[in-house]
């Protein structure tokens, strides 16, 4: 990764951004990096390797810039844990997640075993009733609903 090719990755999904009004997924990408670098470190710097050497060269090369940080959520989140990921849409119906969601699509990996919480991958423009719902039962934990 150069220097060129992070201002150019940068740049275009700052575009994307814009664009489309979707949320930035960077956030949740670094809240997953942080968690991590705490537990496995051989898992992190795998993390860090594939954003230098594949996801930045890649949207500074044209990839849609969305779709891939949203890929490289998915991988943070699979090197945390195994287990699946899927997109929840705003009826709150899930779907396994291939390679794209929907802007407005729910985006959660689920591990395998049932004992740990959901790890949130992207967020939708605007979370649906049924979207926060999920969120709040899945990757928070919390039996009531919270008013939205």
């Amino acid at each position: 990764m150069t220097e060129n090719q992070q201002a150019q990755a940068e740049k275009r999904l700052e575009a994307a951004l814009e664009e489309t009004s979707a949320r930035d997924p960077r956030p949740c990408c670094r809240d997953r990096l942080r968690d991590l670098k705490d537990v496995d470190a051989n898992a992190f710097q795998q993390a860090v390797d594939y954003y230098r050497g594949e996801l930045i060269p890649a949207i500074a090369s044209g990839a849609e810039p969305l779709t891939a940080w949203i890929e490289y959520g998915c991988r943070i989140a699979q090197l945390t844990c195994e287990g699946r990921t899927v997109a929840i849409d705003k009826t709150g119906l899930a779907r396994e997640y291939s390679d794209q969601a929907d802007l407005d699509e729910l985006v959660l990996h689920l591990p395998l075993g049932g004992r740990r919480r959901a790890l949130l991958v992207g967020l939708p423009r605007e979370r649906s009733p049924a979207q926060q719902a999920t969120c709040d039962l899945l990757v928070a934990g919390r039996l009531s609903l919270t008013e939205g």
